[in-house]
């Protein structure tokens, strides 16, 4: 059987070059004469770990590793089996680059400190949500890995006062998407790049450069279910908009949901509830990073009538409401939301 080299044949015809996620990152780095190659080696450490969680997880039925593990995390969320390995990945992965002082997950109770006393030369910390959606294991569905990077202020108290940063101060952030392909979405602050995993090759290619979000879409992304909880201005948004012939698209994992909107448009809501009346998306592991991401593409993103990248972090596993997507169509929802 000869090999498909449909693809690459495609991008030649094209004229375009194949792009690796490695290489563009090198790129990056030689733009910046000062680059010392830690930022580079911890971006090259989510790249490895997303493909490891990968691998997991398309053997996860064959390896008996679906389901949860008996025990809640720290937001009083059972831990499915995958949660816990995917978070081990990440931590070992990003526990071994020089450049990270702090490292943050969804799955920990306290942020873990690298960087002893005597070791000063690591100027970033790491926040991640191992598994966004790891319920949709099950059945096969979409789930992801939602990660944000912050520079390291040394004169704060505690690792946690160091991680007390609004979005707007993220230095890069982005997520893996594990469907149908695995999929790498990146932000540095320089718009945003999608990168697809070759399995054949062991590399995640470059397929998508400076991605634009369309400025509106009739769609929207909600857990309906909640509705009879939601504050009226929500309601008052559905009601708009499902008289207006929108369409909804709800997948259950954030990072499915947030993707579909990138490349598509439309608005993804997780509003306040009687039972959760914070919100329920934790800001600084899903929120935040999403948001960046979603801007940096030319969309929007609020936590109610406030930018979500501008809300001050009180705490490293604080909630918050979200509304983010389409320019046009988050303010649609803000128009109803008085």
């Amino acid at each position: 059987m000869t090999p498909d080299t449909s693809a690459l044949s495609a991008h030649l015809t094209r004229g375009d070059n194949l792009v690796t996620l490695q290489s563009h990152i090198l790129a990056e780095e030689a733009r910046h004469p000062g680059a010392t190659g830690t930022f580079s080696w911890i971006l090259s450490a989510l790249s490895i770990s997303a493909k490891m969680i990968a691998a997991r997880i398309r053997r996860a039925r064959l390896s008996d590793v679906l389901g949860n593990v008996g025990t809640d995390n720290v937001q009083g969320e059972q831990q499915q089996k995958l949660d816990v390995i995917a978070n081990e990945i990440l931590l070992r992965c990003l526990g071994s680059r020089s450049g990270v002082a702090v490292l943050a997950s969804e799955e920990n109770d306290e942020p873990i400190v690298i960087q002893s006393d005597a070791d000063k030369g690591r100027p970033y910390c790491v926040l991640f949500d191992p598994l966004d959606g790891s319920s949709n294991l099950d059945v096969c569905g979409g789930v992801g890995t939602i990660f944000s990077i912050l520079r390291h202020d040394r004169r704060a108290p505690t690792a946690q006062a160091a991680l007390m940063q609004r979005g707007a101060e993220q230095v890069a952030a982005g997520y893996v998407l594990y469907g149908s392909s695995t999929v790498f979405v990146l932000t540095t602050g320089t718009g945003v790049r999608m990168f697809v995993l070759d399995p054949a090759v062991g590399a995640f290619m470059l397929v998508e450069d400076n991605i634009r979000i369309p400025a509106t879409s009739k769609s929207y992304s909600v857990n309906e279910g909640h509705r009879k909880s939601f504050p009226a201005g929500y309601q008052r948004y559905l009601d708009w908009a499902q008289d207006n012939g929108y369409s909804s698209r709800y997948a259950g994992a954030m990072v499915a949901d947030v993707h579909r909107i990138l490349l598509k448009g439309g608005v993804f809501l997780y509003p306040p509830t009687a039972k959760a009346p914070d919100g329920k998306l934790r800001l600084m592991y899903e929120a935040n990073p999403m948001a960046f991401v979603i801007e940096q593409a030319g969309g929007k993103a609020f936590a109610g009538k406030e930018r979500l990248l501008d809300v001050a972090p009180t705490s490293v596993h604080q909630r918050t409401s979200v509304v983010l997507g389409s320019a046009d169509e988050v303010d649609h929802v803000l128009a109803h939301l008085g």
